[in-house]
């Protein structure tokens, strides 16, 4: 095979069409499918990558932010609540509508749930990193070994709140 067919090869990756009985059931939990570097290593210097994120009826991606990038969101079906955080602890929300693109700051909080109960949402998002990095708040908060007295102090609350990890 010649050099110029084996570094055009490296950039793709086929996909075969599934039958739609082969498919996987829907999942009852939020799934995201990410092609970045980790998954894809002709990506490496692109500076892009992207996430095919499933949402079951009433299923939410939990607050989290990308240290390395902006989130460009496009809904592909259903409705979606999503929101971010701003640097002056403002929150900014939109209910997004089959169709609709949403924009992430980079680093910033953000979140999108599902408040659908009968119907799933299903959602593309691109990256302007090939590595944006994930940041879950839920697990960076509560199941990283912070001591429960400074979580509790924190949140103004006492130790018996905090979830166990």
């Amino acid at each position: 095979m010649s050099p110029t067919l084996m570094e055009i090869s490296s950039l793709l990756v086929a996909c075969v069409p599934l039958p739609r009985e082969a498919l996987p059931a829907p999942t009852t939990a939020f799934k995201v499918s990410k092609a970045s570097l980790a998954e894809f290593s002709a990506l490496n210097g692109q500076s892009v990558s992207y996430a095919v994120l499933q949402f079951p009826a009433g299923t939410t991606n939990p607050s989290h932010t990308h240290p390395r990038s902006a989130e460009l969101s496009f809904l592909v079906q259903g409705t979606l609540q999503v929101g971010f955080v701003d640097t002056t602890n403002k929150l900014f929300t939109q209910t997004l509508q089959e169709g609709d693109i949403f924009v992430f700051p980079k680093g910033l909080v953000h979140f999108q749930y599902n408040a659908n109960t009968q119907l799933p949402a299903l959602a593309i998002s691109a990256f302007g990193s090939a590595n944006a990095g994930t940041v879950s708040i839920p697990n960076a908060v509560f199941t990283t070994g912070i001591d429960d007295n400074v979580l509790a102090k924190s949140f103004k609350t006492n130790v018996s709140t905090i979830p166990v990890s």
